[in-house]
């Protein structure tokens, strides 16, 4: 896959972070069913839906509380399998057509980025989308929570230009932009550095540990077969969550390290001299960059192995990427930089690897099948 790497200063991309105020308790029967009628589904499929969002009752529990039931109007039950399916539905239309952009939510969590030769004009790009977002809310009884609204203005390390401060200001409300925003768990810098996303896991990670290594004292507690399972279901994951996108650096990797093989002596029991080598085997735990490495490439397989009309990273990949299907962007009217071909340089995606720091994230984690394309053929859909 060709990497884009940026290099023009003067195309700017932004992006604004959105949760809905309340999620799946916005979800009115009647507007939900008015929704799907016109969306072709079946009448008893509808009748069926409707009645099983009407007539809910709820009551508090906490000490002291009074057992009384009340009636619900709006809201899915929690819980229930078809609930988010039905919420998805219900605020479909809150995702506009951006001409230069992309909407894009995980639940009730709405993505717009945008991009631009100014940051000026992404402002009034989202000006006007977040306005629109919110009327078409309000018809749903649906709002945005203004404190969760998050704004940042990404950078590319050849960008030489000041660092933008730019707000948002629409309907008597100020958006400033953030250094940091944390969405689905990652946390993403302006300039996509990792270090700050992998060091909060890591302080996670050693919070997490600090009780668990309370269950096993040196030639007590639970034997190394207990501990490696906790290690392995409660701690690796907090780790090293997000790796399959972002790639630690040299210095932060070298600290992950450290709290590792920290955990795989506790887990074992083995003295501090051990050699590292015999602590992964003894222990059955491969060190952390082995692991990134891993999940890296799962998840680029995955990717390229999805169909594009239910993944839309697979829908922005280049045709010359081999995928299962066809339903892509082209190579120069990619995502959010179409309309800006001088903005990009393309570079074909075969060759060296490519800097995950200099080069966009999708392409960069496409080069992990680059030496696979000759089995990507006979891999299995994800």
């Amino acid at each position: 896959m060709p990497p884009l790497q940026l290099q023009a200063a003067s195309f700017k991309v932004s992006t604004l972070f959105l949760d809905v105020k309340g999620g799946f308790d916005n979800v009115c029967a009647n507007k939900l069913a008015t929704i799907l009628t016109r969306g072709g589904v079946s009448a008893y499929l509808v009748a069926w839906i409707k009645s099983f969002l009407s007539k809910r009752q709820c009551r508090l529990i906490f000490q002291g509380a009074p057992k009384v039931f009340c009636p619900v109007a709006v809201g899915t039950p929690q819980g229930s399998p078809i609930s988010p399916l039905l919420f998805l539905l219900y605020i479909a239309s809150l995702h506009p057509t951006l001409p230069q952009g992309l909407a894009i939510s995980y639940v009730d969590d709405l993505t717009i980025p945008v991009g631009s030769d100014l940051v000026r004009s992404n402002i009034r790009a989202f000006q006007y989308y977040f306005g629109s977002v919110q009327r078409q809310g309000a018809d749903l009884g649906v709002a945005f929570s203004v404190p969760k609204t998050e704004l940042i203005h990404w950078r590319t390390p050849k960008d030489r230009s000041d660092v933008s401060f730019a707000p948002i200001a629409t309907n008597d409300m100020l958006f400033p932009p953030s250094q940091v925003v944390r969405w689905l768990g990652y946390r993403l810098t302006p300039t996509l550095h990792s270090s700050v996303h992998f060091l909060r896991r890591l302080a996670l990670a050693k919070a997490s540990f600090t009780p668990i290594r309370q269950l096993s004292a040196a030639g007590k507690g639970l034997c190394s077969w207990c501990n490696r399972k906790l290690v392995f279901g409660a701690i690796l994951p907090i780790l090293t969550y997000g790796c399959d996108l972002l790639v630690p650096d040299t210095a932060t990797l070298r600290k992950l390290n450290s709290f590792w093989h920290v955990v795989l002596r506790w887990t074992t029991n083995y003295f501090y001299t051990t050699a590292l080598g015999a602590l992964y085997c003894e222990a059955s735990l491969p060190p952390i960059s082995s692991i990134c490495k891993h999940r890296r490439r799962s998840a680029a397989i995955r990717l390229v192995c999805a169909p594009s009309e239910f993944n839309p990273g697979t829908a922005r990949i280049p045709e010359t990427v081999p995928t299962w299907d066809q339903g892509r962007s082209a190579d120069d009217h990619r995502f959010l930089f179409q309309g800006s071909p001088k903005a990009v340089h393309l570079t074909s995606w075969l060759g060296p690897a490519v800097n995950s720091a200099k080069h966009l994230l999708l392409d960069s984690l496409c080069h992990e099948v680059s030496d696979l394309i000759e089995e990507i053929p006979i891999l299995p859909l994800a």
